[in-house]
């Protein structure tokens, strides 16, 4: 399986929508997430899945699927497993899911979205399962299942969780779920710099106009490259003793670990 580039934004769009199937690749987004699932009515799961056959065929995407170890999600995977760049499974509550597409859609990558309690609680479990690419949160799921608010506070150890899960099973940071209101740029920006700072990498969309902020939040700033290089040359000058910059800044190993990670990202973006 190839390694994957972390997408700072993934634009959904309903596999059943001819006109949003059309449009949805010339947005800019990093990957495209044709749904099967929570988008598409019941009555239209068959022709969603011929039409994202179709558009597979020729445009790289990842497709949410239907739920594992469900009728609806073995139909998805005939239909388009190995065609696509990716699949997002969601509502994983288990390894046993997660093996379960695997077994279906070999050497595929699988975004595994962890949206209930269940979810949160057997992460681990999730994340380290050997199939499992990437995590991904959904805090609108979760809030249904809980009977709370998806606001960030009530979300937060649920958010904070899934990071410190995915790192210690050796996997990506995780990416963050979607921000509802279409209108609200503020809200969205806000959100977005929140994942952030506890350690998400990027952020899933619902429509075209919020990619633009989510790019902007997920790419380093040139005064972060700045800092990062600044703190770089001053450990390798200290030759990897504890230091301080010009600036002042107290500078050791874990310093500077964080420093190459954020150089590291920045070239991994894709250019746009």
């Amino acid at each position: 399986m190839p390694d994957i580039e972390l997408p700072r934004s993934w634009l959904f769009a309903p596999g059943h929508d001819e006109k949003l199937l059309g449009k949805v690749f010339d947005v800019g987004a990093d990957a495209v997430l044709l749904d099967l699932e929570d988008a598409v009515p019941a009555a239209l799961k068959d022709r969603a899945r011929d039409m994202v056959a179709e558009v597979a065929a020729s445009q790289r995407c990842w497709v949410r699927v239907n739920r594992a170890q469900t009728e609806e999600c073995e139909r998805d995977l005939v239909a388009i497993a190995g065609r696509v760049a990716g699949l997002r499974l969601p509502k994983v509550e288990s390894a046993a899911e997660v093996a379960w597409v695997a077994e279906r859609a070999p050497g595929i990558h699988l975004d595994c979205t962890v949206e209930s309690a269940r979810g949160v609680f057997m992460a681990f479990e999730i994340a380290s399962a050997p199939a499992c690419t990437l995590l991904s949160f959904g805090a609108l799921d979760l809030a249904a299942d809980l009977g709370s608010s998806a606001g960030e506070q009530e979300t937060l150890y649920a958010r904070s969780h899934l990071v410190i899960t995915a790192r210690s099973a050796g996997k990506p940071r995780p990416s963050d779920g979607v921000h509802p209101l279409l209108n609200d740029d503020e809200g969205l920006r806000k959100e977005a710099e929140s994942a952030k700072r506890l350690g998400f990498f990027g952020k899933s969309a619902i429509h075209p106009r919020q990619v633009p902020i989510i790019h902007e939040v997920f790419t380093p700033t040139p005064e972060e490259l700045a800092w990062a290089k600044e703190v770089l040359w001053a450990f390798e000058q200290s030759g990897g003793a504890a230091t301080k910059t010009a600036a002042g800044e107290f500078v050791d190993r874990p310093v500077a670990e964080r420093a190459k990670q954020l150089l590291r990202a920045s070239h991994s973006l894709k250019p746009r």
